[in-house]
């Protein structure tokens, strides 16, 4: 197994709690960490229909057999089960005694937080980082990274990601959604997913993407959150605070894994990657969920944001720190250029006390500098500046 940044925080979970919750997309690698974190346990496969139907039809039976614990995989399938467990753990509360993973979003986390507040911790786990790959698979040039995404198989077992990623998008399809709810109409659904990812890193405007979609914005706001549920697509929130400009206060839409996006959009090799007109936007993907992963990972709350105003003036990523926020700009030209610091330069003079720890660039590129006093990174470079700040 690849290590993960989450093992320790996931066997730290286990130390406090009775029960720990670890959520993600599909195969992000949670059936493999839990198992790592605890080879002891038994493990338990809730999608297989004979076991499925035993904890629906009879939980305290079920749970009986796994008294001492167990990791109970895709706890989603079995949604009454956390109800079940509070009494279990309230009266044998030892730590770790049950992992549950689940890969629904919003059923997972609402059936956890009703039934197993104060009792459960909670990770939530993405595919590879970028700090996980490095010194282990290719991460040069971003290209291959913009084009293969994160999802452990592909690297673990040298998949051509186009078909990968199509593969697990008709997957996606077929089984997950219709398990949320019925779609009725699959091929708009695919068209709107399909424009979506042609948003990302942009302002979200859902009435005109469901428009093009040819859906109503009640429908296209209903499967948004369909995207967000299954760990497919996310919001990035605008940062505000008391200044006399105008902010934008519409949020950002982005795509957790980068290569899925890709995918959607068309691409089909490292040359596309270059030449097509989203590369830009598709980079900038790729550093925000990187990001997020470095606090997901370490069960850290993720207070990250974006800065736009009326005038134009933006920063791509903000970061929400105890002292103040910390602005990083994103590039996709592997030469930095001095427009590259325009949106920093205007967000310092424009937020009172200046950003106390400076600010950063991150580029294609692949050697770290300093300019004009901010810090100007590789992708790889990312973890350590967190890791800083926030560490």
């Amino acid at each position: 197994m690849i290590p993960r940044t989450a093992l320790p925080v996931l066997r730290s979970l286990a130390a406090d709690y009775p029960v720990v919750t670890v959520t993600g997309p599909r195969q992000s690698g949670k059936t493999t960490l839990c198992r790592a974190a605890f080879e002891g346990k038994p493990y338990v496969n809730l999608e297989q229909p004979d076991v499925r139907a035993f904890a629906q039809d009879d939980p305290r039976g079920f749970l009986r057999a796994y008294a001492d614990g167990a990791i109970l995989d895709e706890i989603q399938r079995a949604p009454e089960l956390p109800s079940y467990l509070q009494a279990i753990v309230d009266e044998q509360p030892e730590p770790g005694r049950y992992i549950l993973t689940g890969s629904e979003q919003f059923e997972v986390l609402n059936r956890v937080s009703q039934s197993l507040a104060g009792r459960t911790g909670v990770l939530r786990l993405l595919p590879f980082s970028v700090e996980e790959m490095t010194g282990r698979f290719p991460i040069r040039p971003v290209e291959r990274l913009i084009l293969s995404g994160f999802y452990p198989r592909i690297h673990d077992r040298d998949l051509d990601p186009t078909r990968a990623l199509g593969d697990y998008f008709a997957t996606y399809v077929q089984r997950d959604l219709r398990a949320l709810v019925n779609i009725g109409d699959l091929s708009a659904f695919e068209k709107f997913v399909r424009l979506a990812a042609g948003r990302c890193g942009q302002i979200l405007n859902l009435s005109a993407v469901g428009a093009e979609a040819g859906v109503s914005h009640t429908t296209a706001r209903k499967w948004l959150s369909l995207l967000e549920a299954s760990y497919i697509a996310f919001q990035l929130p605008p940062y505000f605070w008391n200044t006399s400009k105008r902010l934008v206060k519409s949020p950002k839409l982005y795509f957790y894994d980068v290569g899925l996006a890709a995918y959607l959009l068309g691409i089909q090799n490292e040359s596309h990657v270059r030449s097509h007109p989203l590369r830009g936007a598709l980079f900038e993907t790729l550093v925000v969920g990187e990001a997020l992963k470095w606090f997901w990972h370490r069960a850290r709350r993720a207070g990250l944001h974006f800065y736009r105003d009326s005038e134009g003036n933006e920063v791509d990523l903000l970061l929400e720190l105890g002292d103040g926020v910390y602005p990083i700009e994103i590039k996709a030209g592997e030469t930095v250029n001095p427009d590259f610091f325009k949106g920093l330069r205007a967000f310092a003079r424009l937020y009172d006390p200046p950003p106390p720890n400076g600010g950063a660039l991150i580029y294609a590129g692949d050697a770290a500098q300093a300019r004009h006093g901010t810090a100007v990174l590789p992708i790889d470079g990312l973890p350590a500046l967190l890791h800083t700040l926030a560490g």
